[in-house]
């Protein structure tokens, strides 16, 4: 088996914290609290990632993402840190006033490409692209996939259980719940379960791709870790289950309905979630798991992401 390095940026072990809603009790794993300048789940895939990118010698990193994606922001953040310049490929459009994680990547220093939904859809290529014209006048440039997304990204979820297993008797537990977009937080998790043998189903909530491409895509990343890494172990595909039907109004939207139930878990537990992945997550979890009173045995993993909150800050003011 081998064992990738890593550079140590993320504040861990993340809390696991037992709380209650509308009366009911569950385990929720805070990694919201990876660190202020990160705040999320993503700064796990990147502290693989930026190491390799590090040890490359590499002069500007790319990435991609929406135009209030956590990962882009959690990248400028960290590569700032480690002394690497960022360039951003968003799907969005320039602001006046930049807000959120538009806002902190300006303040990061990344330089920014702004992308229509058409040029969004083929990105990579357009990365590719930018990457030879840098190539040919010396430069190193490291990809990074969305959502650092990739079989040495998913390493952050793979040691994430090992993490978990400490604070908790995970032989007690039946499943974790996350929101899933680009995929490598859930084939992580799979991953991580399946080397240490634990029979932990894994449910993804979508709230990006078609349910099919995203399955296949997470599996395709758990398979092919466990090939490049030669990891002792092989995945069952029925611990993974996508949650598909709670962002019907589109990645960069969230429904009023949510909105008011985000609000009000804010309210009562003094945690906030975000508009495009836990707050819909949470949606799905209160559904299918709070409301039958099974918190106990399934854990929620808040993946952070609030700063995309604060752009929304007219819709959800209407219910606080």
């Amino acid at each position: 088996m081998i064992i990738p390095n890593k550079i140590n940026l993320a504040h861990l072990p993340t809390p696991l914290e037992k709380i209650k809603f509308h009366s009911k009790e569950f385990l929720i794993k805070r990694d919201d609290y990876t660190g202020s300048d990160f705040l999320g789940n993503k700064i796990r895939k990147l502290e693989y990632l930026l190491y390799e990118a590090k040890k490359e010698k590499s002069d500007i990193i790319f990435t991609c993402g929406a135009d209030q994606s956590n990962h882009s922001r959690a990248t400028a953040s960290a590569a700032a840190k480690i002394g690497i310049k960022t360039r951003l490929f968003l799907w969005g459009e320039e602001k006046k006033y930049p807000d959120g994680n538009l806002f902190l990547n300006k303040m990061y220093g990344a330089e920014i490409t702004y992308l229509n939904n058409n040029e969004f859809a083929n990105v990579d290529e357009v990365m590719t692209e930018e990457r030879r014209k840098l190539l040919k006048k010396g430069k190193r440039v490291y990809v990074i996939p969305a959502g650092g997304s990739s079989t040495l990204g998913i390493w952050g979820y793979i040691t994430f259980i090992n993490e978990l297993k400490k604070q908790v008797d995970l032989r007690n537990i039946n499943e974790i719940f996350s929101a899933c977009g680009s995929g490598g937080t859930a084939a992580g998790l799979l991953v991580g379960a399946a080397l240490n043998k634990f029979k932990l189903k894994i449910f993804a909530v979508n709230v990006l791709l078609p349910k099919e491409i995203i399955r296949k895509k997470i599996l395709q990343l758990a398979e092919g870790v466990i090939l490049d890494f030669k990891l002792p172990c092989s995945i069952d595909e029925s611990k993974l289950e996508i949650i598909d039907g709670y962002s019907k109004e589109g990645y960069k939207n969230i429904s009023e309905d949510k909105i008011k139930l985000i609000t009000e878990f804010a309210g009562s537990t003094g945690i906030l979630l975000d508009p495009a992945y836990t707050g819909k997550a949470f949606c799905a979890y209160n559904d299918l798991i709070l409301e039958k009173g099974k918190g106990k045995k399934v854990i929620f993993l808040h993946t952070g992401g609030i700063f995309g909150t604060f752009p929304k800050r007219k819709e959800f003011l209407q219910f606080a």
